[in-house]
């Protein structure tokens, strides 16, 4: 499946309150009904004070035609649908959010373990948008994040869901991926990958704590944004959410 995933960052003269009042009540409504979205949801953040964003917007197609045909294709963080619905939605985002400092993310995502039946509505999620190491071709960050990082990192102590996108076109990608772990609780996610304020984490569990070690071998963690929040969902029409 392939998932649109927009790091909201609120317009300037907002308050965090407002913007969130306004994504809640005006924009949502509206976005889950763009053409060809089958799944939405929307991650707020648990320490808006502290978080690298206002709000993390994701929208799921069944098709890359689909998605590029509502919110364009990599390489732009602005985009000028044609379907009706699409339009008003482009068109409302200008009343809340700063398209030019949103980054955003074309992938297709990999679910590598599941213990919720895909229901994630309510869960913690945190989100790294990965950025590889100097000196390391996309390619190479690839296979090592595949074959060495994952497998290790769903078995983070708390995680009950772990999924991987990858962008559909890495050249105009703004990241190389984004690693989604989910936990029941606030307090299990905080202690396997630190709280908000800081893209570094000192976890003392063990599986923890090898994840942590081992991103050094692929990633530039102080050029890699994370988000921590809560997950909602507003709309799911592919059923069981196992992945593709």
């Amino acid at each position: 499946m392939y998932k649109h995933v927009a790091l909201l960052v609120r317009k300037e003269g907002m308050s965090h309150d407002e913007f969130m009042d306004y994504w809640q009540h005006n924009h949502s409504p509206l976005a889950k009904d763009i053409e060809g979205v089958v799944r939405y949801q929307t991650v707020y953040p648990t320490d808006p004070e502290n978080a690298e964003f206002d709000g993390i917007a994701e929208l799921y197609f069944e098709t890359l035609d689909d998605l590029h045909e509502a919110l364009g294709s990599e390489g732009s963080r602005d985009y000028d649908p044609t379907r009706e619905v699409a339009a008003q939605a482009r068109e409302d985002v200008n009343n809340f959010l700063d398209v030019e400092e949103r980054p955003r993310f074309i992938g297709e995502e990999k679910v590598w373990k599941n213990e919720v039946d895909g229901d994630t509505d309510g869960l913690y999620k945190h989100s790294a948008f990965l950025v590889r190491k100097e000196g390391m071709s996309h390619e190479e960050f690839r296979e090592y994040w595949e074959n060495n990082h994952s497998p290790l990192a769903k078995d983070i102590e708390g995680v009950v869901r772990y999924q991987t996108v990858y962008p559909t076109d890495p050249e105009n990608a703004e990241f190389d991926g984004v690693a989604e772990l989910y936990f029941e609780t606030l307090d299990d996610l905080h202690e396997a990958l630190g709280s908000e304020g800081s893209r570094d984490y000192d976890p003392t569990k063990d599986v923890a704590a090898q994840a942590r070690e081992d991103v050094n071998n692929f990633l530039a963690i102080e050029e890699r944004p994370r988000f921590i929040g809560e997950e909602t969902l507003q709309k799911n029409d592919v059923g069981d959410f196992e992945g593709y």
